[in-house]
């Protein structure tokens, strides 16, 4: 009996996408897959071979006892008799081990629930399958490694089931790879639940200066001449100069003086690059600037301003050529110029300028001293009373201002015409909402919930009327 025990010697294994079996580790099984077709044999071979099963079964019955082996270890749903069932046909089969009807016994094939007659089967889960018909679940093809999952009763290949559960990135389209851990880590963008590696936070991968989402591999970004990058969504509705902003800007204008706040100074508008409102942030003592990048500026000091004067054109997926002119800012009121970043959709750009806008008319009505929180949170609550107004128009009584761009989407896509917005744009806009709502500094983001409360309780008129003398919101 030592040298038979020895046979059943060899450790259990568990894969983390589901149950498999584990090969023995020293000696293959007494029983071996036959080299050649079972009808070939003679009656007397056939009787012979049955007597000899019949006596490794009961020997193997004897190991049954405790501690007489390990055998083969099924994990969940197996039946532990399976393992000492088991064929080992490593040598001379294509199909994972497998047990062998006998005579006298009658067993219905869990596959194709034929009667499965005189020769091998497999077991799993106190189901009988002809070795053909004992297939993945998924792709539906014979499983015939010695390894495979389980889930609930349906069984797998294990690259199937891989296939099936384990998340892939959205950016390289690969495993997410499992940490040192064990376990599958990776970073999922809140809004757009863009699921992807951790690595890519910290390569090359491109990400959008607008909506946040990372590049993949089969899309390919607009780079701006100032290093951003920019999805092919966002570049759809992107206003590239400050012509092309113009129309907006005075549509906001006109929202304003819809909500009995009209701004009587004609204060100029422009569009800039990166570096040049970096640098009028420096040149400017007022305000609170948002980090580490800001978009906006409303400003207050004399400064000469690159603005970006004609629209870059398009080469492959780059943008080039772009021209730009010196402007010198003269100080005729309180606020001397709004600033804002180019190359930003349209709904991101026309939020940006309600905000700005905003600074300016507190200081133009007067409004000093206040501290970032409720400032910033005014103003982030008149941008986002803007978006709405333009994704939700139904919602509020003020006027939209979808058509106010015209010109600079028509440019880039024939989608965006006057009037309406599409789908995608809508999204953008959503995403913009989203992004002021969960903002998580102090002054943007708690200070947009704190004036968002106080405006929904007293409205707006009122809650200006209580920061004009009390310089905080409305308890």
């Amino acid at each position: 009996m030592k040298w038979f025990s020895k046979l059943f010697k060899g450790g259990s294994s568990r894969g983390r996408g589901g149950r498999h079996l584990q090969q023995p580790t020293e000696e293959n099984l007494v029983w071996r897959n036959p080299s050649r077709s079972l009808d070939d044999r003679s009656r007397a071979q056939k009787d012979k071979e049955d007597l000899d099963r019949a006596i490794a079964l009961s020997l193997a019955e004897d190991l049954k006892r405790p501690n007489a082996r390990q055998g083969y270890r099924c994990h969940g749903n197996f039946d532990e008799d399976y393992a000492g069932e088991f064929q080992d046909n490593q040598n001379s089969s294509a199909h994972p081990p497998y047990t062998r009807a006998t005579c006298g016994e009658i067993r219905t094939c869990g596959g194709c629930k034929r009667e499965i007659a005189h020769g091998n089967c497999l077991k799993c889960n106190n189901t009988f399958f002809h070795p053909g018909c004992f297939r993945c679940h998924s792709c539906r093809y014979p499983i015939t490694e010695h390894e495979f999952s389980l889930s609930g009763k349906h069984p797998y290949h294990k690259s199937c089931f891989k296939e099936l559960t384990h998340p892939k990135c959205e950016v390289c389209y690969r495993f997410i790879p499992i940490n040192a851990a064990g376990l599958i880590e990776y970073r999922c963008h809140p809004f757009w639940s863009q699921k992807y590696c951790p690595a890519h936070e910290y390569d090359d991968t491109a990400r959008c200066c607008s909506c946040e989402r990372l590049e993949s591999l089969n899309t390919k970004y607009y780079s701006l001449e100032d290093g951003r990058s920019l999805c092919l969504e966002c570049m759809e509705s992107a206003i590239m100069d400050t012509g092309d902003c113009q129309p907006l800007y005075h549509a906001i204008r006109d929202y304003y003086e819809g909500m009995n706040m009209k701004i009587d100074q004609q204060i100029p508008m422009l569009l800039v690059e990166r570096q040049a409102l970096n640098e009028a942030i420096v040149g400017d003592t007022n305000g609170y600037h948002h980090m580490p990048e800001t978009r906006g500026l409303c400003l207050s000091e004399e400064l000469t301003v690159t603005s970006v004067h004609r629209r870059p054109g398009i080469g492959g997926h780059r943008l080039m050529g772009m021209r730009t002119q010196p402007q010198k800012l003269s100080r005729k009121c309180e606020v001397t110029a709004i600033l804002v970043l180019y190359g930003l959709p349209r709904l991101l750009t026309g939020a940006i300028l309600a905000h700005e806008l905003m600074h300016g008319w507190l200081r133009l009505k007067g409004y000093r001293n206040l501290n970032p929180e409720v400032e910033e949170g005014i103003c982030q609550v008149l941008s986002y009373m803007w978006l709405e107004s333009e994704v939700m128009p139904g919602l509020k009584s003020m006027p939209s201002t979808s058509g106010a761009s015209s010109s600079s989407s028509s440019y880039y896509s024939s989608s965006s015409k006057k009037g309406t917005k599409s789908e995608v744009e809508n999204k953008l806009g959503q995403f913009f909402m989203n992004q002021i709502a969960n903002d998580s500094s102090p002054a943007y983001g708690g200070g947009f919930r704190a004036a968002n409360e106080a405006v929904n309780k007293y409205g707006l008129r009122s809650t200006l009327e209580h920061i004009r003398w009390t310089g905080n919101f409305p308890l």
